[in-house]
């Protein structure tokens, strides 16, 4: 009650120095994952981190005659009770080169156990005894193929699942998942090179369909995108922008919206770097991959991660080329540590070339986990721009050590403590939390202050703070 009537007094006073707020950033009650600088003024002693996702167990290997040793473009997604996954089946052969390409499909109750259900679709070696949904289409479809559940409002029945396949690239849909058709009978989208994993979906903030395939610019293979209202019509795509980082060569893209904060795009794409050979357990051509991470806001410009989120590692097969390929899609799955919260799941493909059957694992990570601001022991802190926010309370997601901290201070935009909330109030955190509710020593309402200009000051030992939001 202490706190509530201090703020209230404030508010009645008109805060103070918080009538020089300019704009402030109207983060409303939004998770915001601090995976950029969107929201950060300064940090001292404290730092952005990515962190690697950690290796599970093999979720699918390709070992059917009609997959092979180079399947790909894996497309995963929740669906009500199932998980459902959709990917290239293809081999190759050193002597033969390509010897089939066709779609198959894949599903699961949880996200970790997988198991391919015999369709009875599409005819292979004599036999529909098969995961197979679709064969030779328009434009080679059976190259890429990367489906999504519409979340459209205005989406027809027979249309609930779309995707984009091919090079230049078709329209299907379906109703169920598994039988599909052309939604129009001439290419959407032909300005670009399709050899990729070539994507869209509808975008619920914005509300739009977005597309993103691969284009090669001045030498460099790349990333373009273009939105549309009816998946049909598509404009001329532009290139996606990646301030402050060089050129890389980027394969796929594996761009969607973050599904906590959909305002943000999270992408994974699979960077190729030409010219290495680090082992030789084949005869495939020379090049290295691994996974590396960007996010955006606007879904033009992104925050490309210079370093990689997922390394081939102590694999042999992982250092062959067009290895370390990450699935489109990000999965909420099971720990399998008891009584742990749920984490996010991704998937990464390994034995590209090598041997007759590429595999596909899983690697886990803390929900909101991609990206923190780290302080070690010795101390550090963050300090937000001007932000205003709706609801009562401030909850963070945040990991300590035993001996770490966090403690929280609000301030005026001038950067002066609010009585009540400043670093001495705050109630010192320490622990493992996805949603930690932050106390003072007045409490944890904060309603007096919504919608007004604040700033938030987080110090920190030992400590990883991952996203923040008001509720």
């Amino acid at each position: 009650m202490l706190l509530r009537w201090l703020l209230a007094a404030m508010v009645l006073a008109g805060l103070g120095s918080l009538a020089q707020s300019a704009e402030p950033l109207a983060i409303g009650s939004r998770l915001e994952p601090l995976v950029d600088d969107y929201l950060v003024e300064h940090l001292s002693g404290a730092v952005l981190r990515l962190h690697a996702p950690t290796p599970r167990e093999v979720a699918v290997a390709h070992d059917r005659p009609w997959e092979g040793n180079v399947c790909a473009y894996h497309t995963v997604f929740q669906d009500g009770p199932i998980y459902r996954m959709y990917y290239r089946g293809c081999h190759w052969d050193e002597k033969k080169g390509m010897t089939h390409e066709v779609i198959c499909y894949a599903e699961s109750p949880d996200g970790i156990r997988w198991t391919k259900p015999e369709l009875g679709l599409v005819e292979f070696a004599g036999s529909k005894q098969n995961n197979i949904i679709l064969g030779t289409g328009p434009g080679g479809v059976t190259h890429n193929f990367a489906p999504f559940k519409d979340a459209n409002p205005a989406c027809k029945p027979d249309e609930k699942y779309k995707a984009l396949a091919g090079g230049p690239l078709y329209a299907y849909k379906s109703a169920d998942g598994i039988h599909w058709s052309l939604l129009a009978d001439k290419p959407v989208i032909t300005k670009g090179a399709f050899d990729s994993q070539n994507l869209a979906f509808w975008d619920t903030v914005r509300g739009c369909y977005v597309e993103f395939h691969r284009q090669g610019r001045n030498g460099v293979r790349d990333i373009m995108t273009a939105t549309t209202q009816d998946f049909q019509h598509w404009p001329d795509p532009v290139f996606l922008e990646y301030p402050g980082v060089p050129p890389e060569h980027l394969y796929t893209n594996a761009i969607a919206p973050y599904y906590r904060a959909p305002h943000i795009y999270f992408g994974f794409p699979k960077r190729f770097v030409p010219g290495r050979k680090a082992v030789d357990l084949c005869k495939a051509d020379d090049g290295v991959s691994d996974g590396v991470f960007m996010t955006s806001r606007d879904g033009l410009n992104f925050h490309r991660w210079r370093e990689a989120l997922v390394r081939p590692g102590l694999q042999p097969e992982r250092w062959v080329n067009r290895n370390n390929m990450t699935a489109w899609g990000i999965l909420v799955t099971k720990s399998d540590i008891p009584g742990a919260a749920d984490e996010l799941s991704i998937y990464s493909s390994e034995h590209y070339y090598v041997g007759q059957v590429c595999k596909l694992r899983r690697f886990t990570q803390r929900i909101d986990g991609f990206v923190s601001v780290q302080a070690p022991l010795a101390g550090g802190e963050m300090v937000t721009k001007p932000i205003a926010f709706e609801g009562k309370q401030l909850v963070i997601n945040f990991s300590t050590s035993a001996a770490g901290s966090i403690r929280v201070e609000i301030q005026n935009v001038g950067g002066t403590p609010i009585p009540g909330l400043a670093l001495a109030d705050s109630t010192e955190i320490y622990g493992d939390q996805l949603d930690r509710v932050v106390s003072w020593k007045g409490g944890t309402d904060l309603s007096p202050l919504a919608g007004k200009p604040i700033r938030l000051r987080f110090v920190m030992k030992d400590a990883d703070l991952y996203s923040v939001q008001f509720k």
